[in-house]
């Protein structure tokens, strides 16, 4: 039986990097960006591991403000409005249409888990033009919490009504496969610019891994 495909989408499926040049031009380098967004997931971690919740988004805002103070940058509301525009607006990477359009050719299953929040059409997906290669799009919104909890990927098997071992998530960050693993599900890692698979002894390995999503596609429809 071939397993529902579990789509991360924030840098998995749209590209992140296309943020850069709002943190050039309020922080003064590009690479900030990296730094935003490593700590926009630690905080929303930490929130989780101390019982709050507040939505992605506001915390993606907040994140912001806080690097900007530790650069000694000024923003200003339009530059937080910019980047919740930018945010909303993030293209699908290069090699995501072909592996969908092989992926459902074959018989698979896709769905996305995102820790944003939902969001009114146009939905940042239907902006990339992907929305439409998908059964449904879960959000962890709804278990106010955030991946990698337990209870992100278990909404998704309840919601699908499949055991958590039937999904396969695919994600470029190591933090995302190694909690959906700890759930019970399959894993694929798939290597972005700024990411790299995490290897310790002690750590489970991804079931799948590539250095883009066609070569995992190719991998899953010849196994």
């Amino acid at each position: 039986m071939k397993p529902i495909i579990v789509f991360d989408v924030n840098e998995t499926l749209l590209d992140l990097t296309t943020l850069e040049p709002l943190f050039e031009r309020c922080l003064g380098d590009r690479r900030a960006m990296r730094d935003w967004f490593a700590e926009l997931i630690l905080y929303s971690q930490t929130v989780t591991l101390a019982g709050r919740y507040v939505p992605f988004s506001e915390l993606a805002i907040a994140t912001l403000r806080m690097r900007a103070e530790v650069m000694g940058a000024r923003l200003t509301a339009t530059d937080e409005q910019a980047l919740g525009e930018l945010i909303r607006s993030m293209p699908a990477h290069a090699d995501v249409v072909p592996a969908l359009e092989r992926l459902r050719a074959s018989g698979y299953r896709l769905v996305t888990l995102t820790n944003s929040p939902p969001s009114a059409s146009p939905t940042p997906l239907e902006r990339a033009g992907i929305a439409e290669y998908f059964e449904a799009h879960y959000s962890v919104h709804p278990v106010g919490q955030f991946k990698p909890a337990p209870a992100c990927y278990r909404q998704v098997a309840s919601a699908l009504g499949v055991p958590l071992r039937d999904l396969l998530l695919v994600a470029c960050h190591g933090w995302d496969t190694i909690g959906a693993q700890a759930a019970g599900c399959q894993a694929a890692f798939i290597k972005r610019a700024g990411n790299a698979e995490i290897r310790l002894a002690d750590l489970p390995r991804p079931d799948f891994a590539a250095d883009d999503l066609e070569t995992l596609v190719a991998t899953l429809v010849a196994a």
